[in-house]
Formats: structure tokens, C-alpha cells, sequence
């Protein structure tokens, strides 16, 4: 730990040098706000201006473990943690914290590494609860007794309660007692009162508005975020972290790495160098190949793994014929969408007066980025049945509008649309800068477009485009990085399938409902 005195410096896991001083840095301006990790003890807000401070890193660096670390300390000190399906009452005496990221996808990869988060619109928006059945919810959260409910039995409020023992998760437990969240949430509000404390994973991710969402409700804001990925499209290759004073940006330099030493994160670190061509990157990518199967040489691109898995490319121009292609070799037809195919939300193209719909339908997870996968048709003409990749209740029936792009063709061919709803693209190859926030297992880079942007001499921020570019790209995989060389698509080993999709294990508590409107 770094040299501050004991009042300021809370009990921390084995870390280096720069984790330490960022966790010496975030304990102090926790207890600045009322919150002592040292003492395990919470006190009133201290009144006074907003502030904000920035854990930033490269991949590997450990920004989740601090992440994670922080989160597990303020839960004990008695700060509760917030999670967007039900607050309960407001206490005076009670602090608290949300885990935030920008998309569904983002939140998952969170929530699969122990960290309890759910996206920036589920806290931003909140359900509002039939007052009958947030008896149940004050009860299972400990604010309440056990509720007698007339259309409920004694064994279904037993199955409530050993769901949210297991998950703490209060949508969850009254569907495992048999209602639908048309039941039970009556609708979605703007937040009104303002949270304490807010981390933000991702943060490199966050555009103006967001920002100014966030320090809104948040007193306490800290943002967890790579400086080395691409910024948001209209803040010229800046990040909302890198405006904050240099005392307000925590810097880790060391790379944590993995214990069987990524070569995926060897590559994304090598890609630092201001001296590397690309000529050079691939040849330390072919080297990597031969050594380690975590790295793949690809002459071609993998159908299969794209119906879950995008190919990750830079132009427009690559995704669209890559989607088109996966199209026919999977024999899709023209004038529909086969069960299994992947889509990305494309925004809610709904009028004002239907802000309650759009309201319902983002806090659901279907916002702008989100994964999707088409399951079918819904019961009424317009609407299908997806599954929202990362979302904590994933399926959802909408009125939906399916954009699919065609090579060489301005306009995008409508296989089947509602007069209004969610509009969707097809998501088996989507561009690098709309796959951050996201990881996957396997993730198939398509090199000649990297390529392409080395040859255009662009740069971002006074860095060459492509490095950011790979750098993101490869970044993105979790287990395995596909480097494709050629534009080659392998045949599908069998039809689309909907089989690995898990269902849930309790009836949604989230269900949307098909509607006309």
C-alpha cells in the first residue's frame, strides 16, 4: 500500500504499486463522502459539489479487480447496492451504490465475473410496483413481514423466497411464485432522487449526454475506462475521462496478466509501440499462431461461430457483404428471418406520445447496440419473439422493424415490418466500433480491413487508426482471436439453432407483451 495514514487507507487484496495507490485514492474519497471502508461504517452525505475520478487502464491492467474488490468492500461497510429491478423504501440513513455499463453485453461480462451490474438505462429508469405486490418485494428484502396475499398460496411465497435467497433478485422471485411483470410492474419512471455512489465500467464508451445523466444522480461518480479504445462517434477521439484533472484520473501502467499469459493480450500490448507497421503486427500474429491455439491464422471466415459471434470488421461496405453471404449459406430467404439469426437493436423508432412504450422496452434491454437473436414470429403481425443477449430476462416479444442491407443497394430490403417498434439490423458482422463493451469466447477479426485503414494513413487522438482499431478487435475475445487474411467463408457445419439458448429458469418477470401499438 502507498504511504498514507491508516484513517484513509481501507483493507485491500494483494495488489502492485498502481492498484494500490488507485485503491488508497477511491478509499479516501469514499470516506470524504460518508462511506469508511476501514471502519466498515456509513454516515450521512457530506454536503458539498459533485465529484468524479477515473480508474484507467489497458486490458489486463486490473480495473476489474478493483472493481470488484471496491464493490465487495462497500457492501460491507453497509452501503447497498442497487440493481434497477426494485429499491424498496428510501432510508435517511442509507447509502448507496450502483455498478453500471453502458450496454446489456457489458453488464454480462460483469455479472460472469462476480461484479453485480446492470446497464446505465435500468438506473436511469425505474419500475414502479402494483402496490399489492411490493408487499412481497419489502418482505423479501427485509423492510416488511411476510405479506398474506389472496391470490397467492403459502407455497408459492415459499418459492419466492428461496428464489431471491439464491439470486437476490426480486423480479426473479415473484415469477418463481407464478406472475408475469404485467402482474407486478404497472410501468417505468425517470428517476427522481439521486444514488450516492455510481461505478462505471466501460466508461470509454460514455458520450456527453450520459456523462451529465450520471453526475445528475450520482454524487460520487467513478469511471472505470481503456484509453486505448475508440472514442464515441462525435467527440473526436476524446473520452469523457480525459478531460478530468490529472488528480482525478488514477493511471494503471502495470499489465496484470493472466495466469497462463494471454497471447491475446500480448498482441494488444504490443500494438503500443510507435514503431510497429502492420506488416510487422501481422507477422507477431502468425508467430503467435504457430505457438498457441489461443491464436488462430484464418484463411477464412467461420460461419458458424457468426450466427453468435460477429465477424469484426472497420468498413460498411465488408459487414454488408458479410452478412450477406452468412445469409446464403445458411439458406435464408429473402422475405424472412430464420429462427437463430442474429440481430443488432438498431433504436426505437416509436413517436413521442409513445414514451411509456419506449421507456418499458429499453428498460427490458432492448436499447440502441443491443444482440439480439430472432426466435420467431410473434401472435401478431409485426412482432417477433428475441432474445436479448446479456439482458438478466432475455426474452421479450416486440413489434419489430428488420433492416437487412444488400451489397451495391442503397436502400435496405424489409423482410417484414410494424408501423413502428424496434428496428433492427443484422448482426452476423458488425463494425469494431460498435462491438466495444463487448466480449465473446471466440471473435474473428477480418485483417483486410485493418489493412485498409493502415493504408489510409487516418489517425485518432495522434494514434494510427489501425491500432486502435486491432487493438479493440482483438480485445474482444475472451478465449480464442480468429485473425481472418482472406475473404473466404467456410461452409456451415448444420442448419441455424435457437438450442443453445438457455431459457429461463422461472417465468419472466419482464415479459413484453405483443401489442398493436
Amino acid at each position: 500500500m502507498t504511504g498514507q495514514t491508516p484513517a484513509s487507507t481501507a483493507p485491500a487484496p494483494t495488489l502492485s504499486p498502481d492498484q494500490a495507490e488507485a485503491w488508497d485514492a477511491l478509499s479516501d474519497a469514499f470516506q470524504q463522502s460518508g462511506v469508511d471502508l476501514l471502519a466498515e461504517e456509513v454516515h450521512a452525505p457530506q454536503p458539498g459539489k459533485g465529484r468524479v475520478m477515473a480508474v484507467i487502464g489497458k486490458a489486463g491492467s486490473g480495473k476489474t479487480l478493483i472493481l470488484a474488490q471496491i464493490t465487495k468492500a462497500l457492501q460491507e461497510a453497509g452501503v447497498d447496492l442497487i440493481s434497477g429491478d426494485y429499491e424498496g423504501r428510501r432510508r435517511k440513513d442509507r447509502r448507496t451504490v450502483a455498478i453500471l455499463a453502458p450496454t446489456n453485453k457489458a453488464a454480462f461480462v460483469l455479472r460472469t465475473r462476480g461484479v453485480p451490474a446492470t446497464t446505465i438505462h435500468r438506473i436511469l429508469y425505474t419500475p414502479v410496483y402494483d402496490p399489492e405486490y411490493e408487499r412481497i418485494a419489502e418482505w423479501l428484502t427485509g423492510e416488511g413481514s411476510r405479506p398474506t396475499i389472496d391470490s397467492l398460496p403459502d407455497e408459492a411465497l415459499d418459492r419466492a423466497r428461496a428464489f431471491y435467497d439464491q439470486h437476490a433478485s426480486v423480479p426473479g422471485a415473484l415469477a418463481a411464485a407464478g406472475l408475469r411483470g404485467s402482474d407486478f410492474i404497472s410501468g417505468w419512471k425517470r428517476r427522481e432522487e439521486g444514488l450516492d455512489i455510481g461505478l462505471i465500467d466501460e466508461a470509454s464508451m460514455l458520450d456527453e449526454k450520459q456523462f451529465d445523466d450520471l453526475r445528475e444522480i450520482f454524487p460520487l461518480l467513478i469511471l472505470f475506462g481503456d484509453p486505448a479504445q475508440l472514442a464515441p462517434v462525435g467527440l473526436s477521439g476524446e473520452m469523457v475521462f480525459d478531460r478530468l484533472a490529472p488528480q482525478q484520473r488514477l493511471m494503471l501502467n502495470r499489465i496484470h496478466r493472466q495466469a497462463d499469459d494471454s497471447p491475446i493480450l500480448d498482441l494488444a500490448h504490443a500494438l503500443a509501440d510507435d514503431k510497429l507497421l502492420f506488416e510487422d503486427f501481422e507477422s507477431m500474429v502468425r508467430a503467435a499462431a504457430r505457438k498457441d491455439d489461443r491464436v488462430i491464422w484464418s484463411e477464412r471466415v467461420e460461419s458458424d461461430l457468426m450466427a453468435r459471434s460477429p465477424v469484426l470488421v472497420w468498413r460498411n461496405a465488408t459487414r454488408i457483404r458479410l452478412i450477406h453471404a452468412f445469409r446464403s449459406a445458411f439458406g435464408a430467404p429473402g422475405d424472412a428471418l430464420l429462427p437463430g439469426e442474429p440481430l443488432i437493436c438498431d433504436g426505437l423508432e416509436l413517436p413521442l406520445k409513445y414514451r411509456k412504450k419506449r421507456i418499458d422496452l429499453e428498460a427490458r434491454g432492448l436499447i440502441k447496440g443491443a444482440q439480439v437473436v430472432y426466435l420467431g414470429p410473434g401472435r401478431k403481425p409485426g412482432f417477433s419473439r428475441l432474445h436479448v443477449i446479456g439482458a438478466e430476462d432475455p426474452r421479450l416479444s416486440a413489434a419489430s422493424i428488420v433492416k437487412i442491407e444488400m451489397p451495391e443497394t442503397e436502400e435496405p430490403f424489409i423482410p417484414f415490418a410494424a408501423r413502428m417498434g424496434a428496428a433492427f439490423l443484422h448482426g452476423a458482422a458488425v463494425t469494431i466500433h460498435k462491438s466495444q463493451g463487448s466480449q465473446w469466447p471466440d471473435v474473428q477479426v477480418f485483417a483486410p480491413d485493418i489493412a485498409a485503414a493502415a493504408w489510409s494513413n487516418r489517425t485518432e487522438a495522434g494514434i494510427p487508426l489501425w491500432k486502435r482499431l486491432a487493438y479493440v478487435a482483438i480485445t474482444r475475445a475472451q478465449e480464442r482471436l480468429h485473425w481472418v487474411v482472406r475473404p473466404r467463408l467456410a461452409r456451415p457445419a448444420g442448419p441455424l439453432s435457437t438450442a443453445d439458448l438457455e431459457a429461463p429458469v422461472a417465468p419472466l418477470s419482464l415479459q413484453a407483451q405483443d401489442q398493436d401499438d
